[in-house]
């Protein structure tokens, strides 16, 4: 039988407000569509982290804490909250680049559709935002949420 509108949505999300807000979006979005949701978290490279560890190491440490942290929360709230709202989702952690992991883990879903949060850093005005970054890819529409 062939379906009309998307397969699978792929969500980005970190923790921060934004991207929960942009999860929520794509959960409402997967239910209303009948389609899969993809929730990725790409966890940041430890080398890519050494530069800024002047400190013997403990910056690095205290990232990848907040990370597994992260990480934790974000396994709770699927196995807490998805069940009950009919959503067929599944979690995704990567760990590397967020565009570059992002772009791989669409494809791999074949990901109709993408949606990441707002972001919430000055260091996307000098090396441009993830959503700019996605949108200017070209592969799928891409929804950004406040």
């Amino acid at each position: 039988m062939d379906r009309d509108g998307p397969g699978a949505i792929l969500v980005g999300i970190d923790g921060s407000t934004p991207s929960m807000r942009a999860a929520a979006y794509a959960v409402g979005m997967a239910r209303r569509q009948h389609c899969r949701l993809i929730a990725v978290y790409v966890r940041s490279l430890p080398s890519s982290l050494l530069p800024l560890a002047d400190t013997g190491g403990t910056a690095t440490v205290t990232t990848i804490d907040a990370q597994d942290a992260v990480e934790r929360e974000l396994r709770e709230a699927f196995q807490e909250y998805l069940p009950a709202l009919g959503v067929e989702a599944e979690l995704v952690i990567r760990t590397g680049d967020a565009f570059a992991e992002l772009i791989a883990a669409a494809g791999e879903a074949r990901a109709d559709a993408v949606i990441v949060g707002r972001s919430a850093g000055l260091l996307h005005r000098i090396a441009g935002s993830l959503a700019v970054k996605l949108v200017r890819c070209g592969r799928w529409p891409v929804t950004v949420v406040p």
